[in-house]
């Protein structure tokens, strides 16, 4: 198995629950996809969960390599739940990456503070 790119990135919670408050949906559907908005809504607080997927994204484009260019878009990198933590379904550009520097598989972590949410993405080859 070799490592093809690792992605680490840190978001404040409030900073979050801010944009929402102000920007409602103009943010929300521009970041998250349907299926994210539908569980993030559905927590009693969503400010978390929201950032848990924002720093999610942030470090799978990290961990592509690409930050926000290369056609890699907000919405090309989802957080999915399936009975188990969390993992990632990209789409579009952000596939496109992933196929081209040879990823086979990825690994998520997120984790919750007070006013903090962390999270982690390991792109691998299991070739």
């Amino acid at each position: 198995m070799s490592i093809i790119g690792i992605g680490l990135d840190a978001t404040d919670i409030p900073r979050i629950e801010q944009a929402i408050r102000r920007y409602g949906d103009r943010f929300t559907c521009r970041v998250f996809t349907e299926a994210e908005i539908a569980y993030c809504s559905s927590k009693h607080n969503p400010a978390p969960h929201y950032a848990g997927r924002f720093a999610a994204k942030e470090a799978a484009m990290k961990a592509l390599g690409t930050g926000h260019t290369q056609g890699v878009l907000w919405r090309d990198i989802e957080v999915i739940r399936g009975g188990g933590p969390p993992r990632l379904l990209l789409h579009g550009g952000a596939l496109r990456r992933f196929q081209t520097l040879g990823a086979t598989s990825s690994f998520l972590t997120i984790s919750h503070a007070d006013t903090l949410a962390l999270a982690q993405v390991l792109l691998v080859n299991a070739e």
